[in-house]
């Protein structure tokens, strides 16, 4: 199975990124890491979909937040503040995923050719991600 970076945030801005309404996550901290990002809604709060993955994005840039960034962030503006500039959203089933704090990493199916169908043959236990490596 692959290994996916996955960011753990709260509803509604998961489904507000996965919609394609969202195109600025933000942070209190800034990461050199660019590449593909597993979403996951947090158990809290229980707006749905929560405890799972949401969508695949690429992380293509960050940077401190600028005024004309906030539209995109969906969120009242605050500092310190960094952008995290997504593109490239594809909505993944959601397959329930025991987040944390910062980028960690999960073991889970190939997301992308998992059909909707199929994710209850997957379902176990949450993913606990003290047996994955953080970064």
């Amino acid at each position: 199975m692959p290994m996916y970076r996955a960011l753990s945030l709260k509803q509604p801005w998961a489904n507000l990124i996965r919609d394609g309404h969202k195109t600025i996550e933000t942070r209190t901290w800034a990461t050199p890491y660019r590449g593909e990002l597993l979403l996951c809604a947090s158990k809290i709060p229980a707006i749905s979909p929560f405890g799972c993955a949401v969508c695949l994005v690429e992380l293509v840039d960050c940077q401190p937040m600028r005024t004309r960034d906030w539209a995109k962030a969906s969120i009242a503006p605050y500092a310190p503040a960094f952008g995290w500039h997504l593109a490239n959203v594809r909505p993944v089933p959601p397959i329930p995923v025991v987040g944390t704090l910062k980028i960690f990493s999960v073991e889970l199916p190939d997301l992308l050719s998992l059909e909707e169908s199929q994710v209850n043959q997957h379902q176990k236990p949450p993913v606990d991600i003290k047996q994955s490596h953080r970064h």
